[in-house]
């Protein structure tokens, strides 16, 4: 199911003053692209995007103040009569001109104005629907930051990850979410996760309960949302167990459309779990600035091997 917002959403996130009252702010919002309608002021309305956001900067305005008044009202009979368009949204706390208004308000279309320069407001307006209207998925498991890089550690339930993470906090690394990770692809390549706001900031340890990881280690110690770069699946050990010894072969896990390399950690006593993913998260840094100590040992070997051969 696609996800959707209304235009009272950005009313309300934004601050914007409804020009309009009366208007259908509960028009849905279905795409996270932006438009500036300049060449449909001009009469160009092939390929015209009405179901995006309209944003009318000073240039817009500009060139529609320019026209006279039967272009006026045929450009804005046009651009206001889409039943899928959310809204217009108007930059630097500028005034609409009279006659796109009474067409707006003809057609119930709400237009929104904002105090932000035009580059500003469309910047925001993208990052905000692009959060919002991003595929999402809920993976049980738990997200920390350690070093810079989102961790997200998965396992069995009563493996260990939450006693893990709080090892991590202890050692000054943050933690994001426990046991339910809210994960959204922001763009390609690109997984956002966070914790559901009832869970915020919260952590279960088997025998002591629930903890609030602020309230105990302070701000320092949780943050909101982190992008995922790394999954860590937690394993018990078991005997003929099959174990990546040297690192070579890179597993990926696919979450939303996005694979992740997966590391695959077996539990047994005196194993520093804590420690195990500093490490993997130091090795991820080092990988993602281009050395990877596998492939480097790998390739010292093949050389070693052919200096031989040429030996004998």
């Amino acid at each position: 199911m696609n996800k959707r917002l209304q235009t009272k959403n950005l009313i309300e996130e934004f601050d914007f003053v409804l020009l309009n009252p009366g208007a259908d702010i509960s028009r849905e919002i279905t795409v996270s692209d932006i438009n500036r309608p300049g060449l449909a002021l001009a009469g160009f309305f092939i390929y015209h995007p009405a179901e995006r956001v309209q944003l009318l900067g000073r240039t817009e305005l500009a060139f529609y103040n320019s026209m006279q008044e039967h272009d006026q009202r045929a450009r804005a009979d046009a651009l206001c009569h889409f039943a899928q368009t959310p809204c217009i949204v108007v930059s630097r706390d500028q005034a609409l001109p009279s006659l796109l208004l009474e067409t707006a308000s003809r057609y119930q279309l709400p237009v929104l104005r904002g105090k932000f320069n035009t580059t500003k407001l469309a910047g925001s307006l993208q990052r905000f629907l692009d959060l919002k209207l991003a595929p999402e998925t809920q993976v049980h498991g738990v997200l920390v930051d350690v070093y810079g890089i989102g961790i997200l550690i998965t396992g069995s339930s009563g493996i260990g990850k939450s006693e893990t993470a709080l090892e991590l906090i202890k050692r000054g690394h943050r933690l994001v979410a426990d046991d339910a990770v809210e994960i959204r692809q922001v763009e390609d390549g690109v997984l956002m996760g966070e914790s559901p706001d009832l869970l915020k900031n919260l952590l279960e340890i088997r025998g002591l309960g629930i903890l609030n990881v602020m309230t105990l280690f302070g701000a320092g110690a949780v943050r909101t949302r982190k992008q995922i770069e790394c999954v860590i699946r937690l394993e018990m050990w078991k005997e003929n167990m099959m174990i990546d010894r040297l690192g070579l072969d890179e597993n990926t896990t696919r979450i939303l459309d996005t694979n992740l390399p997966c590391l695959s950690l077996p539990v047994m006593p005196g194993r520093n779990l804590a420690v195990l993913i500093e490490v993997a998260a130091m090795n991820q840094r080092l990988k993602r600035m281009g050395y990877n100590a596998a492939k480097d040992l790998s390739d010292k070997l093949m050389i070693a091997i052919e200096e031989q051969e040429h030996s004998l």
